[in-house]
């Protein structure tokens, strides 16, 4: 794999699906580009399908899969082209905009990322023969279609108290809330129908290899050496297993230990095992979480009101409330954040983690009592006053929110592809690839 390849599959999984743009700025001129699909206002070029099927041609290479000839994937391309067009057409009649202060930082996180300042990724670019500024308007775009989601599916979304209630309760939501342990387990086995003598032999091997792990042997090279397990070559690993998959003694006794513990030798149906907690995550133990007592104004962006009109109106509603006036008033009158404004932007107790960036950095800042300047995140403009700040234990609640994150996600991931259907079945498209059916709708 050449290093072109290598960065571009670094980038891809930080943005929402790698919208290449035309390589036809670095080829030279040529008549042949056409157009390969009219959508809506706009055309989807020859170049830009070409340089689509190579990137996923290289992708498939680099899993180690049969690349399908150029022909086989036009058609399904093309119509990913067609989607991500239809959104970036949204978001431009919906007056969405990308500053060139947003767009600097997301360069300077992705480079960050990639453990790279923005000088050497501007150079690592110019080494693999892109261009630092389609890969600005790379970026760019999926922060543009980013927006168009949040505005249009995400923010529709809503899950009850009792939708939360039910999920933890039901098989599936303990299962998936459970604790999860990464083990390792050296098997000493005992032959089927083994009598008291076997069966003791077998106790007693166990008990030694138990006693060479209490004085500091090596896990792994013991599992190697003595394990009759499946996984003996790997050192005895077994990787994750969440705490509703194992018998729940098992479960009890892992979760009472610390990492790098090993168990005593236990007795199973085909001989004695040995369980070693490489790793533990989840769960319900007892967690202080700090939490803000917060409210805020937002101010969005829309067809009617530009960027630059928003954040003057945001500056305004900040002199407004310095001057006297009162915050839960004006944020019942302006704020467009319907979860707050009937409360007078009030978000209550929240988790910083649960919140964008931006906000939990103004947040980390801000003077309890005294409003922030007006600050931009990916929802518009806000001002925020922090009214308080404590440490809780949040066992409970942080399950609740466990499961409410599961459950937006899962229901998400439903509305995207139901408003990604509807939008392509509205749109007008005419597909002039050749051999396809010329489809309008």
């Amino acid at each position: 794999m050449n290093v072109k390849t290598k960065l571009i599959d670094r980038l891809r999984p930080l943005m929402l699906g790698a919208v290449l743009l035309s390589g036809a700025a670095h080829a030279a001129p040529q008549s042949l580009d056409r157009v390969v699909a009219i959508v809506d206002n706009d055309v989807v070029m020859q170049s830009q399908l070409d340089q689509r099927v190579r990137e996923v041609q290289q992708t498939i290479a680099k899993r180690g899969g049969g690349v399908p000839p150029a022909g086989a994937l036009e058609q399904q391309v093309l119509e990913r082209l067609i989607v991500e067009n239809l959104q970036l057409q949204i978001g431009e009649r919906s007056g969405i905009r990308i500053t060139d202060e947003e767009l600097n930082q997301a360069v300077a996180t992705i480079a960050q990322r990639n453990g790279m300042s923005p000088e050497q990724f501007r150079a690592a670019l110019a080494h693999d023969g892109l261009s630092f500024d389609d890969a600005r308007e790379q970026i760019k775009r999926e922060m543009i279609i980013s927006r168009v989601r949040q505005r249009r599916v995400a923010e529709r979304i809503q899950v009850s108290e009792q939708e939360v209630k039910n999920f933890l309760n039901s098989d599936l939501g303990k299962m998936q809330m459970s604790e999860e342990f990464r083990l390792a387990n050296i098997l000493i086995p005992t032959p089927e129908s083994a009598n008291s003598t076997a069966i003791q032999a077998a106790a007693q091997q166990a008990g030694q290899v138990y006693q060479q792990l209490k004085q500091g042997a090596d896990f792994g090279k013991l599992a190697i050496e003595r394990s009759a397990s499946e996984n003996a070559l790997e050192g005895g690993e077994m990787g994750w297993r969440k705490a509703g998959q194992l018998p729940p003694d098992f479960a009890k006794m892992l979760s009472s230990m610390t990492v790098g513990d090993v168990t005593q030798p236990i007795r199973i149906p085909n001989g004695f095992i040995i369980l070693k907690l490489e790793e533990k995550r989840g769960g319900s133990e007892n967690v202080l979480r700090d939490e803000v007592h917060v409210r805020h104004i937002l101010i969005k962006p829309s067809e009617i009101r530009s960027e630059a009109a928003t954040k003057e109106l945001a500056e305004r509603l900040y002199d407004r409330i310095t001057s006297g006036e009162d915050f839960a008033t004006l944020a019942k009158s302006f704020s467009e954040d319907p979860g707050s404004a009937l409360n007078g932007g009030d978000l209550n107790w929240v988790d910083p983690a649960s919140l964008v960036p931006e906000f939990q950095e103004q947040m980390a800042n801000a003077q309890q009592g005294v409003v922030t300047k007006p600050f931009r995140t990916q929802y518009g403009w806000h001002v925020l006053e922090v009214l308080g700040r404590r440490a809780t234990d949040s066992t409970e609640k942080a399950r609740e929110q466990q499961a409410m994150s599961v459950l937006r996600n899962r229901k998400y991931d439903e509305e995207l592809q139901t408003w990604l259907r509807q939008i392509r079945d509205e749109a007008y498209v005419e597909v002039k690839l050749p051999g396809a059916d010329q489809a309008t709708q």
